[in-house]
């Protein structure tokens, strides 16, 4: 399988990308020095064993991509301009979930140590996504490593003659505990700068919405929780919110922070416990039924011959 290779050596960040498994960024590792001299690589990020070999989950490691809509779309059925489109229903509860890319071969157009970026154009790339979708799109990742911190710049084109409906997200699992044994776990304290939170009904927004839980924002054990919830309210400092994992013991912290194009955060803890998942939205889940009801929910649409970008930034920190 071609993966590819980016890393920074002035601080020892490297990251590996499967173009051929929705241009998943499935390893972001620090290297580290134990103060022996002694050095060993922290795994940012979870991935199911042999991931990149192919036959896992594509959802359901690293960073997948969630493209032309995060989350459910019921039934498996898109109402758009008084037609109906019809989804493979692929949730195991009878919907379509997550988009197109996340398990479609990308193309790389530009690579150098330190960054590269990939593209997937529906219509040239899948042309049966012409039955699937109202617009063609193309979208853009590029993924680039400095210091400690990985950027991720996501771009979006309609390169159609119709408008593109659309909503986007990121999944990424961060891996639990952020340090070797005898770390644990249920020690780490996630912060989420959140101040409401969805309603779910078969995992899908009813568009009700009450206040979310205050610990959240003050921090929480990851012992304490069990999620897997929609949170809206969003706090942003100079235009980017926030949301971290630390760890007390290691004096270890994950970060991903993200700007206002991201209006909701699913987070989610896997049942095996091994990661968390803080997945920036750029939309509601289930939003592209909603829409009538409350236009303020996030679904968007592109005119054609437009474009609009997006940043993620994924860091970590030490003591």
């Amino acid at each position: 399988m071609n993966i590819i290779t980016i890393q920074d050596d002035s601080r020892g960040m490297r990251a590996r990308i499967a173009p051929q498994f929705g241009f998943n960024l499935f390893e972001l590792t620090l290297s580290m020095d134990d103060g022996g001299g002694r050095h060993g690589d922290w795994n940012l990020l979870w991935a199911a064993d042999r991931f990149a070999d192919g036959g896992q989950r594509p959802s359901g490691s690293g960073i997948p991509i969630l493209f032309p809509f995060p989350g459910r779309l019921q039934g498996g059925l898109f109402h758009w301009n008084n037609q109906t489109w019809n989804l493979p229903e692929n949730d195991g509860r009878g919907n379509a979930i997550h988009g197109f890319v996340l398990d479609r071969a990308w193309r790389i157009v530009d690579q150098s140590r330190h960054s590269v970026t990939g593209t997937f154009h529906a219509h040239r790339d899948e042309p049966q996504l012409a039955k699937l979708w109202p617009s063609d799109f193309r979208i853009t990742a590029t993924y680039s490593i400095a210091g400690c911190t990985l950027t991720a710049l996501y771009r979006f084109d309609n390169p159609g003659d119709l408008p593109l409906p659309f909503g986007f997200g990121i999944h990424p699992y961060f891996r639990l505990p952020l340090a070797p044994p005898p770390s644990a776990a249920d020690s780490c304290v996630v912060r989420l700068p959140v101040n409401s939170e969805w309603e779910l009904q078969s995992l899908i927004a009813t568009g009700n919405s009450s206040p979310a839980d205050p610990r959240l924002v003050q921090g929480i054990r990851f012992g304490d929780l069990a999620l897997d919830n929609v949170f809206g309210g969003l706090d942003f400092a100079a235009g980017r919110c926030r949301c971290t994992v630390d760890e007390p013991a290691s004096g270890r912290q994950i970060w991903i922070d993200f700007g206002e194009d991201f209006r909701e955060l699913v987070v989610y803890n896997p049942p095996h416990r091994e990661a968390l998942c803080i997945e920036p939205y750029t939309c509601v889940p289930g939003a592209a039924h909603l829409r009538k009801r409350d236009s303020d929910l996030g679904w968007r649409s592109l005119p054609p011959g437009c474009a609009v970008e997006m940043q993620v930034r994924i860091g970590a920190r030490t003591q």
